[in-house]
């Protein structure tokens, strides 16, 4: 549930009260108009801020080296090495 869902949800709520209260107060309150037509769009200031930093990101892309992915291969393979040479002694 969204934010702006809670707050559409809160205002009914209240609107809602605000006419039981004038019911039991014994005036006789006009009912709150709906709206005809979609809610209006809430925007946060968060969202934009962050969808320009994904765009931003997206727009660069990063090219490995063959160097760069040997080195990392080789890594990950002493990397597994090493867990496995954990996991004997440990297993013993």
């Amino acid at each position: 549930m969204g934010v702006s869902e809670i707050l559409a949800s809160v205002d009914r709520e209240i609107a809602v009260l605000q006419q039981v209260r004038a019911l039991l107060g014994g005036a006789a309150a006009a009912a709150p108009k709906k709206k005809v037509g979609r809610p209006k769009k809430v925007i946060v200031s968060v969202i934009p801020a962050v969808k320009s930093v994904k765009k931003a990101a997206k727009k660069q892309k990063r090219n490995l080296s063959p160097e760069g992915r040997k080195r990392i291969a080789e890594a990950v393979k002493r990397r597994w090495e090493a867990q496995k040479k954990a996991a004997a002694v440990s297993s013993k």
